[in-house]
């Protein structure tokens, strides 16, 4: 015989459910850390309407960070500068993020030394950023006790890093750059390229002479026209390949 369902324990369960959520939507609202509610949090800066998603991640060395205005970084997300908490940094900040900045959930910049992130770069999740490798120079003496090496990172405007990206110490990354997801970074990128792979090397670029190279497979996105209603965007979508065809004929107004 089946078992009779406990209807009083299934509603006791639901409720605790809802309950869980609710107080984890209540955690996640008032656990950011803004500027105007650092939570003990001693950034160098947070800029306007700038928000670190909670849970954060690992942050430590917050003195020598400096967060620009209206950067999202998202959960999980690991922010630390120097080698350990507690240290004496200088007078100069170690790690730079500009505006606009979204950093994606679980991602990590590592700033032993100078790490810098320009405006408007938007990394996908699980992306790491380090400016430290390990050295093995001694072949007697475990590597994790060998003494590591730094170099500065600097991750120009406007680019894209894909998911799971890793930028190593030493990466000189240019203006509006594409890192593809899983793609290991070190040296020099030049502007307007995307690089892939694991090292990471140039797979096409633009440059004023030749616009891009190799071309693009598939043509630029038509921007949204001013004035267009979300009424509207709805029936276009509505549409069958006849009836834009038949729109895109048509000769323009005045």
């Amino acid at each position: 015989m089946p078992k009779r369902k406990n209807t009083f324990s299934s509603w006791r369960q639901g409720l605790a459910q809802r309950a869980v959520h609710a107080a984890w939507s209540w955690m996640q609202r008032n656990g950011s850390v803004t500027a105007e509610r650092p939570a003990g949090f001693r950034f160098g800066s947070i800029g306007e309407a700038t928000r670190l998603a909670f849970p954060l991640g690992t942050v430590f060395g917050e003195p020598w960070i400096r967060l620009g205005s209206h950067c999202i970084i998202g959960e999980q997300v690991t922010l630390t500068a120097g080698l350990m908490p507690d240290l004496d940094l200088g007078p100069e900040p170690i790690l730079r993020i500009g505006d606009g900045v979204v950093l994606g959930r679980g991602s990590h910049v590592i700033a032993d030394t100078t790490v810098t992130i320009g405006s408007d770069c938007y990394f996908g999740p699980y992306v790491y950023v380090t400016s430290t490798n390990h050295s093995y120079d001694d072949p007697h003496e475990p590597i994790g006790r060998q003494w590591p090496r730094m170099e500065p990172v600097e991750i120009g405007p406007g680019c894209w890093i894909g998911t799971g990206a890793m930028i190593l110490p030493g990466a000189r990354i240019g203006r509006n750059v594409v890192v593809a997801a899983g793609a290991v970074v070190r040296g020099t990128v030049p502007d307007h390229a995307v690089v892939a792979g694991a090292p990471a090397r140039v797979v096409r670029r633009w440059t004023p002479d030749e616009g891009w190279q190799p071309p693009l497979r598939t043509p630029a996105p038509v921007p949204i026209p001013d004035g267009m209603t979300p009424g509207q965007l709805r029936a276009l979508a509505d549409l069958d390949e006849d009836a834009v065809a038949r729109l895109a004929a048509l000769e323009p107004e005045g």
